[in-house]
């Protein structure tokens, strides 16, 4: 662990903090919008389960996703310490910024974005100060990382849409549908949300603590299991307080949910992100979880899916990466220009 002076220290645990609370609002609320789109859970109930699972996700399979946000993207070795530790803190800001802002438009964009956004930024401002080059920025590890983005939202609408079509059909042989959506279904799309909060954990945690566990010197090591305690419990409390705003777009606006449809888009969700979490990839698990809603809405038809909401959505998507980008290569920039 890399001794920082206590003002660094505390800016970075609360910059960690903040950038915690944002996922929480924003990422953790997509793993628990369809529950209570579905009316399975209460509003209540759904902060107190998530905020468990979440936090044991977090906590103890989070690091190996930290490890390749922190460190995979710009050669920290060969970068000064001090520049590594504002470039990091400039990213978290700028990520966290946008975020914020567009949790408040109640629009669910991807903090894996924002937050690998933030990091390219940062070793963009590095290389314009010729302490990198271009070249040194892993530029393999980043399409690696564009392609789950692209690949997750595909591959949870694919398995949504086939594992609810395999439940249509079985529905459809039942004499007492609304029966099995209130006994049965009801109780397990609770257990697959409950699935999926987890995996978020150990795939989300890492927006928030890889930068400051980069600036503490564990880039590319085991990561502390207090650092992932201390993301695991920002996430949760950025869910009680603001999460809200977001449950109600993806359980509300996407398309009509029921239990038996939260069911199918949760199990598909959540096993496209443990997949690539176990890969060490960075998914977007906002375009997972709005691809496999998007996905049993398409079971249905076309006219069971609010394409307008999806397509603010997509609009809120394409735009983070260049947003985090820019806002990280000015805070860098500014921040040495004064002296910081």
């Amino acid at each position: 662990m890399t001794a920082l002076p206590p003002v660094y220290f505390v800016a970075g645990l609360a910059l960690s903090f903040y950038m915690a609370w944002n996922i929480g609002a924003n990422d953790l609320a997509n793993s628990m919008g369809d529950v209570v789109g579905s009316r399975a859970l209460t509003m209540r109930q759904v902060i107190v389960l998530a905020a468990i699972l979440n936090f044991l996700g977090a906590t103890f399979f989070g690091s190996r996703v930290t490890k390749t946000v922190g460190g995979g993207i710009v050669p920290i070795q060969a970068i000064d310490p001090h520049l590594v530790l504002i470039g990091c803190l400039s990213a978290l800001l700028a990520a966290a910024l946008w975020i914020t802002i567009a949790t408040y438009f109640s629009l669910p964009v991807s903090t894996s974005h924002s937050v690998v956004g933030a990091m390219l930024g940062f070793g963009l401002g590095c290389a314009l100060m010729k302490t990198i080059s271009l070249g040194d920025i892993s530029w393999f590890v980043m399409v690696k990382i564009v392609a789950s983005w692209i690949l997750s939202p595909f591959g949870g609408m694919v398995m949504a849409f086939l594992i609810y079509k395999v439940m249509l059909h079985f529905l459809k042989k039942s004499d007492n549908v609304p029966k099995l959506e209130s006994g049965i279904l009801r109780y397990l799309v609770i257990l697959s949300s409950s699935y999926q909060a987890f995996s978020f954990g150990s795939n989300d945690v890492a927006n928030a603590i890889a930068p400051m566990a980069t600036v503490l010197g564990f880039s590319g090591t085991e990561i502390p299991i207090w650092i992932l305690a201390f993301g695991g419990i920002g996430i949760v409390v950025g869910l009680s307080t603001w999460g809200y705003r977001v449950v109600w777009t993806i359980g509300k606006k996407i398309t009509d949910l029921t239990p038996s449809r939260g069911f199918s888009a949760d199990v598909a969700c959540a096993t496209t992100v443990l997949i690539f979490s176990s890969l060490g990839m960075p998914v977007s698990t906002t375009h997972t979880i709005v691809g496999a809603v998007i996905g049993v809405g398409l079971a249905r038809g076309f006219d069971a899916v609010n394409f307008g909401k999806v397509k603010q959505i997509v609009y809120s998507w394409l735009v983070t990466v260049p947003v985090v980008i820019a806002l990280s290569f000015l805070l860098f920039i500014g921040l040495i220009a004064l002296g910081i």
